[in-house]
C-alpha cells in the first residue's frame, strides 16, 4: 500500500464548507460548531441542503441527490479550502455513486475531515481521489463543540500538522511489536459494509488499519471482523490500531473477542488509541504513512499529514 497525495495545510481567513453527506444536522449544534471555526479565523460556508430532512426517511440529511450535489459543489469549488462533515449518521453509502468522480478529481486535493459513517467516503477518496484525509471530529459533533482536546488535535492538525507527527494515545498493547505502513480504516460497521462496492479497497496489505465502532453488540463486532477477514481484507496488513468502542458492551466482554480476532494476524495490535467516538477523540489521517509502536502507544507518521 502506497502512501496517498497529500492536500495543503489551512491557513488563516481560509474557506471551508460544511456538508452533511448522512445523517440530519440540529440546527443548534451547526451554529455552534460554526463559531468555533469562525474562533479560527475561517470562513465557513454552510452547503445549501445541510439542514434539510429526507420527506420519507427521517434518518437522513435531505434527499441522496441533494446531499451529493452538496459536496460535489463544495469540492469543485476552487474558493473552497476544506469541506468538513457536519455529522455522520447513515447515508454517505446512498450518495457515493452519485458523484462524478471525475470532476472531484480534476478540482485538485483539498482537505476532508469526517468519522463515523464518514468511513465510506474516506474509503472512496482514497480508491478514486488518491488522496489523504482526516477521521477527526465533524463541525455538529459534541466532541467537536465540547471538548478542548478534540478541538485542539483538529485545530494543529489543520494549520500546523508538523506539531503532532506523534500520535500519542497513552493505550496499552495488545499485541506488542513495531510495524510500519499506510494508515486506513474507520468505523468497523461500515468497513464490513463497503466490502465489494465500487469504492472500497479490497485489501489492506501493507497497511495500518484503524478501527473502532459505537453502540454495537459483541457478537456484531465478532460478525464484522469475521467477515473483514474471510473476505481477505486483513491478509498482509502490518499492524492494527483500536480506538473507541462507544455504548458498546464492557471490556472484560469486548477485550477477548479483539483478541480472538485479530492476535492470530501475527501484527502489532494497539488498544485505546483515542480515535472514534469516544470523549476528546484525536485526529488521524489516513493514507500516510507511519510507524506504530504498541508498546509505547504512538503512532508516528513519517511526513506531516498535510504539506
Amino acid at each position: 500500500m502506497r502512501p496517498l497525495n497529500r492536500p495543503a495545510r489551512l491557513a488563516p481567513g481560509a474557506r471551508v464548507a460544511v456538508v452533511a453527506p448522512s445523517g440530519p444536522v440540529p440546527e443548534e449544534r451547526l451554529e455552534a460548531g460554526l463559531d468555533v471555526l469562525r474562533g479560527w479565523d475561517v470562513d465557513p460556508v454552510v452547503a445549501p441542503h445541510v439542514l434539510d430532512r429526507h420527506p420519507s426517511f427521517d434518518y437522513l440529511a435531505g434527499t441522496d441527490a441533494d446531499r451529493a450535489a452538496d459536496l460535489q459543489a463544495a469540492w469543485c469549488d476552487p474558493s473552497v479550502d476544506a469541506v468538513l462533515c457536519a455529522r455522520g449518521g447513515y447515508g454517505a453509502q446512498r450518495m457515493a455513486d452519485l458523484l462524478d468522480w471525475e470532476a472531484m478529481r480534476a478540482a485538485g486535493p483539498k482537505v476532508f475531515v469526517g468519522f463515523s459513517d464518514i468511513t465510506a467516503l474516506h474509503e472512496a477518496f482514497a480508491t478514486r481521489l488518491d488522496l489523504v484525509t482526516l477521521h477527526g471530529p465533524m463541525a455538529a459533533g459534541v466532541d467537536f463543540l465540547k471538548n478542548a482536546r478534540a478541538q485542539e488535535h483538529l485545530k494543529a492538525t489543520l494549520f500546523a500538522p508538523e506539531t503532532v507527527r506523534v500520535i500519542a494515545s497513552g493505550g496499552t498493547p495488545m499485541v506488542p511489536g513495531r510495524a510500519r505502513g499506510v494508515t486506513l480504516g474507520g468505523c468497523l460497521a461500515l468497513l464490513a459494509a463497503e466490502l465489494g462496492t465500487p469504492h472500497a479497497r479490497s485489501s489492506a496489505h501493507g497497511g495500518l488499519l484503524c478501527l473502532e465502532d459505537v453502540g454495537e453488540e459483541t457478537y456484531r463486532l465478532d460478525r464484522y471482523l469475521t467477515q473483514l477477514l474471510r473476505a481477505g481484507l486483513l491478509d498482509g496488513v502490518a499492524g492494527v490500531l483500536l480506538g473507541s468502542w462507544q455504548e458498546c458492551e464492557p471490556p472484560e466482554r469486548l477485550r477477548p473477542m479483539l483478541a480472538d480476532r485479530l492476535g492470530g494476524l501475527g501484527v502489532p495490535v494497539a488498544e485505546d488509541f483515542g480515535f472514534g467516538h469516544c470523549e476528546g477523540a484525536l485526529t488521524v489521517p489516513f493514507g500516510v504513512a507511519a510507524e506504530l509502536d504498541a508498546d509505547a502507544g504512538t503512532l508516528t507518521l513519517d511526513e506531516p499529514a498535510l504539506r
